[in-house]
């Protein structure tokens, strides 16, 4: 799952910039990343695509993740079993 998100994560930020994207580590502070809210929409949208589930709707409590690893946290809780 983990790779998953920087793969795609790296994928959108190469769409939008020259530079290398950041490196992602646990303890990356996510708005500290140079994503915007819409870009990080659009992220939110394209892992729905290729992961299939959005845990954002299906929460049924709002969550903000803070860093990468809780953004990872919070998609391993709610990925489909399989």
């Amino acid at each position: 799952m983990r790779e998953a998100i920087r793969s795609i994560f790296n994928e959108l930020w190469s769409e939008d910039h020259a530079e290398p994207p950041p490196i992602l580590q646990d303890d990356t502070i996510l708005l500290e990343t140079g994503v915007d809210s819409m870009a990080f929409a659009v992220f939110v949208a394209r892992l729905d695509e290729e992961l299939g589930f959005d845990p954002f709707t299906i929460a049924t409590e709002a969550v903000y993740p803070r860093t990468f690893g809780e953004f990872v946290s919070f998609y391993e809780k709610y990925a489909p079993k399989p």
